[in-house]
């Protein structure tokens, strides 16, 4: 099949907004879906922090994309892989007819940034855009046979599925990197010098204003162990430099970093290098950490991250574990100011008067050598992710203009 032989179709013609119902009784937090806990830049969901009080919510299904109405721009879209409910706000797309339209291709076609414009530009409303449903219907698609769409699909799935693997393998790694940070840090069960745990082998505990600690640490500030960076460049000023882009969408794209052109970035950015640890401060109720491994030599970040750098870089995997543990997120959520929801932030100065316990610096060296060669495996296959995101993102274009095509066998 030519591509002048494709299909020109308008989304109506080939699937329907879903507007059963599901009784909320029958969903967990794991299958409810609002705008609230789908993540931008197609990062796909986390799970919802409550259900609402309604007796029935929109049923999604199996295959089903959905996607968040509100402020399109957010870019945030899904795939369904199981039944469930969903917000009056997240529209759910169904297929038509299977032997027409691939669902997963829909999902792929309406992934591009193109759909998400038109859907922006044709919205309702100035504050809280939302998507025109009639609109919405009459964005026009190209539809190759059925066949090529499950070519195409199997191409960009398998892409996804490495990408996936990789993430659930970091996954596990974090929690055990955290799990011992925990259980040294929080249980007070480091090994002590004849190699056993301190607090169950009747290690001495003393009183302090955090409650009981290890005899030989102390209460302290956070301002003693890290610094804030707040080094500044306007990419502008640079226009022609290639610039390695650490935002908070691109942390929820699989931490892909953008590489993008000094002119192409609109507003100041910090300079950052492979020795700091990143963490937003807009809503601290997600947390968004992460510990950059620059692959260009101007590496730059958004201005709604704090930038932490250790003072000893020997303790580094201490600071970054302690910044990622539950203790320190509570913290964070305790300090936002601002009404609820995404306008909550953080201020960077304030958190440098938390108070927190110190071990002794040879246990926080120790902690560190213990857990490096974990961050080590998580930093190569987040390389390996970014470079599994840059081939599905520069093949799905092309693949959808049918710029490049996939062989399909003739039928005999």
């Amino acid at each position: 099949m030519k591509f002048s032989e494709w299909k020109v179709v308008k989304l109506e013609d080939v699937c329907y907004f879903g507007n059963d119902k599901i009784e909320t009784k029958m969903i967990s937090l794991e299958d409810y879906i609002s705008t609230e806990n789908m993540l931008p830049n197609k990062g796909g969901i986390s799970i919802a922090s409550s259900l609402p009080s309604t007796k029935a919510v929109r049923k999604y299904e199996k295959n089903d994309v959905l996607i968040s109405n509100i402020r399109p721009y957010f870019k945030k879209i899904w795939f369904a892989r199981k039944i469930g409910g969903a917000s009056n706000d997240v529209l759910i797309l169904k297929g038509r007819n299977k032997k027409i339209l691939d669902n997963k291709f829909m999902y792929y076609y309406l992934s591009q940034d193109g759909f998400f414009s038109y859907v922006t530009a044709t919205a309702k409303g100035t504050k809280m855009p939302r998507g025109d449903k009639t609109a919405i219907m009459n964005y026009k698609i190209n539809l190759p046979t059925i066949q090529e769409q499950e070519n195409i699909v199997r191409i960009l799935t398998s892409l996804d599925e490495k990408i996936e693997i990789n993430n659930e393998i970091n996954k596990k790694l974090e929690e055990m990197a955290q799990a011992i940070f925990k259980h040294w840090f929080v249980d007070f069960e480091f090994p002590n010098e004849n190699g056993e745990p301190y607090k169950s082998s009747g290690g001495e505990m003393v009183e302090s204003e955090l409650g009981m600690i290890p005899k030989g640490w102390k209460v302290t500030i956070l301002d003693n162990i890290v610094n804030i960076s707040t080094k500044s460049i306007n990419p502008q000023n640079y226009a022609e430099r290639v610039f390695e882009h650490y935002s908070i969408p691109a942390l929820d794209n699989n931490k892909t970093p953008e590489i993008q052109m000094g002119k192409e970035i609109k507003s100041n950015k910090y300079l950052i290098d492979d020795n700091v640890i990143l963490i937003s401060k807009l809503n601290p109720n997600t947390k968004r950490i992460w510990k950059p491994i620059p692959q260009y030599k101007f590496a730059i970040c958004s201005t709604e991250f704090i930038v932490y750098v250790p003072k000893e870089n020997n303790i580094f995997y201490y600071v970054y574990e302690f910044i990622n543990s539950d203790y320190f997120s509570e913290m964070l959520v305790s300090h936002a100011t601002g009404s609820t929801g995404s306008r909550q932030r953080v201020k960077p100065k304030d958190t440098l008067n938390f108070k927190i316990y110190l071990p002794p610096v040879e246990l926080m060296v120790k902690f560190s050598k213990a857990v490096k060669p974990m961050h080590d495996s998580i930093s190569l296959k987040n390389l390996e992710i970014q470079k599994l995101v840059l081939t599905r993102d520069t093949l799905l274009p092309k693949l959808m203009s049918g710029e490049i095509r996939v062989p399909v066998e003739e039928e005999k």
